[in-house]
């Protein structure tokens, strides 16, 4: 649901978070059978989003607490990757087919349209900036995602046929951060800084995932998500956590550019473990919270509107959310909104605009030999 170097309610395009991935079916159900969700990826990805949810909640608290800026950089570290790995494991069938290429515009280019604009509209109120423009090309706020996920779906192919993906990825985010030229089109920094993350995901299969899941793993979770914690809590002052992000080349953090390269390998190392702890803990069972995996983009989407709106009133201002008491408040808050907007009720209400059929825009396919649609052709 990525990501920011500056509080939300100063800048609403400096924000990001990561987006859900989509829905798929689980790994090794029998052949020909309808394949089922995988309660261990709805799971995984329902308590991503509240974590982007909270991160959003301690945007405006980091500046009063460096506990609360140590946890904002631990999440940062692991829960975009998360996300956009798994949208990578989800995403090794796409094979520009056309009912693939339907899926995908009513899925992500249908939402990036109608959320970029809404967005642009609603901060033109939130943000008190009532002549921005609305840009297609220039993603803002949280729609960034969806236009990463549109480029990085489309490439699949070329990355599935290549020999060695991961390494020829790891090149093309490295050499990203040598480029502070990269305009903002698509937010093409950070989708390039982030594409390893989504060509992981293609090569992963269901093994490496249950590897992750083993109970010794799930034991030595303990100790390193600790040590990550101390160690993120003594580099508040030293470290800046916008390298977490991936949005900006090297040159912005005013450092040499050879810096790129290498925080590249680090960060990519840094929070793979991070994701590894994390998957490690998600409950492979149905629980109570498993229907609300299948909603996550609707919570994420969603929940940047009432990120907004809190920021139009400046609750941060008040003394009582920079108390330990406010700051669980903010955080038990933010994950009940999150969970809120992922519930079957508003799915309903939004669906035609994150979901929508669109059969106007497609042409029906064309019957084959023997009345068999030719998309259908095996």
């Amino acid at each position: 649901m990525s990501d920011t170097a500056q509080p939300a309610q100063q800048s609403v395009r400096r924000t990001a978070a990561t987006p859900p991935a989509t829905a798929a079916p689980a790994p090794g159900n029998p052949s020909g059978r309808p394949k089922q969700r995988d309660a261990f990826f709805d799971n995984a990805k329902y308590l991503a989003i509240v974590l982007v949810a909270m991160g959003h909640a301690w945007e405006p608290l980091r500046s009063g607490s460096r506990t609360v800026t140590a946890l904002y950089t631990i999440v940062y570290a692991f829960h975009m990757p998360a996300f956009i790995i798994i949208s990578g494991y989800f995403s090794r069938t796409f094979d520009a087919s056309p009912a693939k290429i339907k899926r995908l515009v009513t899925g992500v280019v249908a939402p990036y349209v109608v959320f970029e604009t809404a967005y642009t509209l609603f901060t033109r109120w939130s943000d008190g900036v009532p002549d921005r423009p609305i840009s297609l090309l220039d993603p803002l706020y949280l729609t960034w995602f969806l236009a990463a996920l549109f480029i990085w779906r489309l490439t699949t192919p070329i990355w599935r046929s290549l020999r060695r993906p991961l390494p020829i990825a790891l090149a093309v985010a490295a050499l990203a951060t040598l480029s502070p030229s990269i305009g903002d089109d698509l937010d093409l920094q950070r989708t390039l800084q982030f594409l390893p993350y989504f060509v992981l995901g293609l090569c992963l299969r269901p093994e490496h995932f249950s590897l992750v899941r083993q109970w010794r793993v799930r034991l030595l979770a303990v100790p390193v998500f600790a040590a990550a914690v101390v160690f993120s809590y003594w580099a508040v002052p030293r470290m800046d956590y916008a390298w977490f992000f991936h949005r900006d080349a090297a040159a912005h953090f005013g450092v040499p550019s050879w810096y790129g390269p290498l925080m590249t390998l680090g960060l990519f190392a840094c929070s793979l473990v991070l994701v590894a702890c994390f998957l490690s803990w998600v409950p492979g069972r149905r629980m109570w919270f498993t229907t609300l995996g299948a909603g996550t983009l609707y919570g994420y989407l969603l929940h940047g509107f009432v990120v907004q709106a809190g920021n139009h009133v400046d609750w941060a201002a008040h003394r009582w959310p920079h108390t330990p008491l406010g700051e669980i408040a903010v955080t038990l808050v933010a994950g009940a909104v999150v969970t809120a907007l992922c519930t079957a009720p508003v799915r309903r209400v939004f669906r035609c605009v994150m979901e929508p059929r669109m059969e106007w825009a497609f042409r029906k396919a064309e019957p084959a030999a023997g009345g068999v649609p030719a998309q259908r052709r095996r």
